[in-house]
């Protein structure tokens, strides 16, 4: 029974506890009660601040009080000029502190040094704080970390009698003594407000109790539940409510049920069999009171959704409770949502479809088949030419060719891709294109403006079911690249103007891909050009080897890949293949470079490695001259150079980082020389090495770059054997078939990387139109050279050219036996010019001078350098080779066919079945 009690009385307190808290007045007083408590906190924390601001300012006030008395107190001006101001001064400053309630005074020099401090170990030490003010004659008060702590000073200047500073005084307080005096308040402050906070809240609660009462304890939402539910029912609700008596009257009817149903005023108290304009299965539904669930009834021009329950199942009035939802405009956004959902469907579809490539006409390709059907029967791009080109547009809509066509079907009337189109200023598409604004034609067949373009075409496309038309205008940047034409036939609706946007945001997305596409094909073209401008145009005429070469531009453009056919004195040919990483521009520019400086080294007849030496050098310095922001260097380039000499078929090469020729062999083997290798150009500190091969008459050279053989589907190993593979068993073939059948079965359709192909079959110069004599070092030998030469000359039918050559030997066998060293060798060759060789082993070159007219000698070289075309030095690892060339007509010019000749034909003959 006392368990009951207890347990009756807890919930008789809790609840009264939660009905207070829920009243009007247990709301007020809670409110009272707090803002009393902000208010007595706030005062408070006022009264302590006020405090302790007063604290602080009073220890401010008796340090600088302090400090003034005793600066100027009788005596201390005298104790100063003492020699011992400390032994006058310590005791008076440590009575002063005690009578003035400071906890320090401090006497000091002008330099800050102490002479009194209540610490006898710290006089004669430098003061703590800033004196610079006092010797200026002020009162400067500070907060410092001294010796006794955190301390509040004031510093005064202490002044003879010409107003000159002749010492300092400074007298203080520490700051825990200051917060002592504030601590002492605090007991005070706090009953204070103790005090206030009860006597407030003694008051708030007895305005309270007399509140509670007024209002019998009522919440606020109990105190107006009633009015707004009515208000709710009658003004904001979106749905029509209707309360129906059970004898089929109306009782209620709120402003939407008004406007739905379009009841008359005073509708209450009116049967519902009794409303006029409802429809009769409508009003059958409402009188007969049965529950009803989202059953759709007309209403005059509306659907409604109509709901009805009965009131009585509380035990309350009999009845029934009606709701009305117009349904009619939910269809109408349900269908507005779908058509959205499409469009953004179509622009989503346009942004992952349009734009793949950097192709102007495949971007073209790709806005034309994108809205096709979902958007348009069919649709036309119109590009102005020069976009197409790759160059920016013209101001008008002239010269625009079809660019792409797609529709639902095949048999269209619209022109073919490719036709040049001069738009007249009446059809939309030259209006879209002047002014940049869409063109809406809903109506084709009434449009006139646009049949004047071509009048038998616009009227087999009304013939053939098209209706309407869009024409949106390509524009990136704010210039028009061309227009696009979208179609509707039958099985569409007419555009109209929410069409028009759509077809706005369409083209827009296209725009800048085919503007990038456009911008694209013109640097694509310029590197191109520049990359066809560097290269080799043609092959230079020789008679050492039967070349064919490829270029091929990379996917992503050109690169600096490169190649080059030099010819060299003595029927020599250099072959040189190289690659400069990167492509575009920079990759070109930069492979011309290279290419011009092995024209110039070459033009020095340097060796390989040497010619690689100083290749690598002008690299580094293109590298250590070039900054980031200009150019991104061309560290990472490589090179392959090699000199093939057709009179003793030796072929010696070096390389930089690049992959080792093939050799094909005339058996149709094939090998890989040891050739050894370098570090790429522009890397330095690591010579370059040569490798010589003596290489049988038809042996083919194949020299490439990287892009040949690798791609990111095979390793480097796996390109070198299907690079053998594709050159062994292929004896005879000649080189330009060999070409062809390698890029053929190496290459991809479009290949990642740019490839350079240089392809030699080597010739051997046949031995009857060589002739060489060894020359002893003795003047008399020289007319017997004469003899022999001129005999020779007369074998090979050249008596005309042997004055010439008889004088050129003379001198260049008198300067080696004067000025050279044994051994002497002298060489005549007949190729595509007469060339005569004088060997020795002197490192020493000659020089062409001027001769003065009193010198006996000098004019020698000056006679060759005028009878011969040209001629040079080269050195050789036994000493040097002088050289000297006459041109022979081109009669004279072609050897006799060689080994290699028998399975290819030259100069048009045929050869023998």
């Amino acid at each position: 029974m006392a368990n009951r009690f207890a347990r009756v009385q807890h919930l008789s307190v809790k609840h009264v506890i939660s009905k207070t808290t829920r009243s009007v007045a247990g709301q007020v007083l809670i409110f009272q009660v707090t803002l009393v408590v902000l208010l007595v906190a706030c005062g408070v924390f006022a009264l302590i601040l006020q405090s302790e601001r007063d604290s602080a300012a009073e220890a401010r006030r008796r340090s600088t009080a302090v400090a003034q008395t005793f600066a100027h107190s009788p005596g201390v001006l005298a104790a100063l000029r003492t020699p011992d101001p400390s032994r006058i001064l310590q005791p008076l400053t440590e009575e002063a502190r005690r009578t003035a309630g400071v906890d320090f005074i401090v006497v000091m020099d002008t330099k800050g040094i102490r002479y009194t401090h209540p610490l006898p170990d710290r006089i004669g030490k430098q003061f703590v704080g800033e004196i610079g003010p006092s010797l200026a004659g002020e009162v400067f008060v500070e907060s410092v970390d001294g010796p006794l702590g955190r301390e509040v000073q004031a510093t005064v200047p202490i002044e003879d009698a010409g107003d000159k500073v002749v010492g300092l005084v400074s007298a203080g307080m520490k700051v825990k003594n200051v917060e002592s005096q504030l601590n002492r308040q605090l007991p005070i402050i706090l009953g204070a407000g103790a005090g206030a906070l009860a006597l407030s809240t003694g008051v708030t609660a007895l305005v309270g109790r007399r509140l509670r009462r007024q209002t019998h304890s009522l919440a606020p939402d109990e105190m107006t539940l009633m009015y707004e539910h009515h208000d709710t029912v009658l003004h904001s609700v979106r749905e029509g409510v209707l309360i129906m008596a059970d004898d089929g009257r109306i009782m209620l009817a709120n402003d939407e049920a008004r406007r739905l149903l379009e009841l008359p005023p005073h509708v209450e108290g009116r049967p519902v069999s009794g409303l006029p304009g409802l429809d009769p299965e409508t009003r059958a539904l409402l009188a007969s009171g049965r529950e009803a669930t989202d059953e759709v009834h007309l209403a005059g021009e509306r659907l409604l959704a109509i709901n009805q329950r009965p009131t009585n199942h509380r035990g309350g009035t009999k009845g029934t409770v009606v709701t009305l939802r117009d349904s009619t405009e939910l269809q109408a956004v349900t269908g507005r949502a779908e058509v959205a959902r499409e469009r953004l469907r179509l622009l989503y579809d346009a942004g992952l479809h349009i734009g793949t490539t950097l192709d102007v006409l495949r971007t073209a390709d790709e806005l034309a088949r994108v809205p096709v059907p979902r958007f348009a029967d069919f649709v036309t791009v119109d590009l102005a030419d020069t976009v197409l080109h790759g160059d920016e547009p013209s101001a008008t809509g002239t010269d625009m060719r079809r660019a792409a066509v797609c529709g639902i079907r095949d048999d269209h009337p619209l022109s073919e891709p490719g036709r040049l189109f001069d738009y007249l200023p009446s059809t939309p598409q030259a209006r879209g294109y002047g002014s940049g604004h869409s063109q809406l034609e809903s109506d084709l067949p009434r449009a006139t403006g646009w049949r004047l373009q071509d009048p038998e075409r616009a009227q087999a496309v009304i013939d053939y079911g098209i209706h309407s038309l869009i024409t949106a205008p390509i524009q990136a940047r704010g210039v028009v690249l061309g227009m696009a034409s979208f179609w509707r036939g039958q099985g569409h609706e007419r555009f109209n103007e929410e069409d028009l946007s759509l077809a706005e945001e369409l083209v827009a997305r296209a725009a800048i891909s085919i503007d990038n596409a456009r911008r694209y094909t013109r640097e694509h073209a310029l590197a191109v050009t520049l990359q066809q401008s560097l290269l080799p145009q043609a092959m230079p005429e020789q008679n050492a080897l039967d070349i064919a070469y490829r270029y091929l531009p990379a996917q992503a453009g050109v690169g600096g890949d490169w190649f080059d056919v030099i010819p060299m004195p003595g029927s020599r040919v250099a072959l040189a293949v190289g690659d400069v990483v990167g492509h575009g521009l920079h990759a070109a520019a930069t492979m011309g470079r290279l290419r011009t400086a092995v024209h110039n080294f070459s033009a020095l007849d340097l060796p390989p490695d040497e010619l690689l030496s100083h290749l690598d050098d002008l690299v580094g310095n293109i590298d250590q001259n070039e900054t980031a922001e200009t150019a991104a260097g061309v560290v990472g380039a490589t090179c392959l150079y090699g000199i093939y000499d057709p009179v003793t078929r030796r072929y010696v090469v070096a390389r930089a980082g690049h992959l080792v020729p093939a050799l094909v062999n005339p058996d149709g083997s094939v090998t890989f020389p040891d050739v050894p290798a370098g570090p790429p150009l522009g890397l330095g500190g690591m010579p370059f090495q040569t490798a010589e091969l003596c290489l049988e008459e038809g042996t083919q050279l194949v020299l490439y770059t990287d892009g040949l053989i690798e791609d990111r589907r095979r390793d480097l190993d796996v390109g070198m054997e299907l690079l053998r593979d594709a050159l062994t068993g292929h004896p005879g073939r000649p080189p330009e078939e060999t070409c062809k059948d390698l890029l053929d079965n190496l290459l991809p359709g479009r290949p990642k990387d740019d490839v350079a192909l240089l392809v030699a079959r080597t010739r051997q110069l046949p031995t009857d139109r060589v002739a060489d004599w060894d020359v002893p070092a003795d003047p008399a030998a020289v007319s017997g050279m004469r003899e022999a030469v001129s005999h020779k000359l007369e074998e090979w039918g050249l008596e005309e050219f042997g004055f010439a050559m008889e004088l050129i030997l003379s001198e260049l066998i008198t300067n080696a036996i004067r000025y050279g060293a044994g051994p002497i060798h002298v060489r005549l060759i007949r190729d595509r010019a007469l060339i005569c060789e004088v060997a020795d082993g002197s490192s020493t070159s000659p020089h062409l001078r001027y001769a003065a007219t009193t010198d006996e000698g000098g004019r020698g070289l000056f006679l060759v350098s005028q009878m011969a075309e040209r001629w040079g030095t080269r050195y050789t690892p036994q000493g040097k080779v002088i050289w000297a060339e006459q041109a022979l007509p081109e009669v004279m010019q072609q050897p006799a066919p060689g080994a290699a000749d028998a399975k290819t034909p030259l100069d048009g003959e045929t050869a023998d079945p």
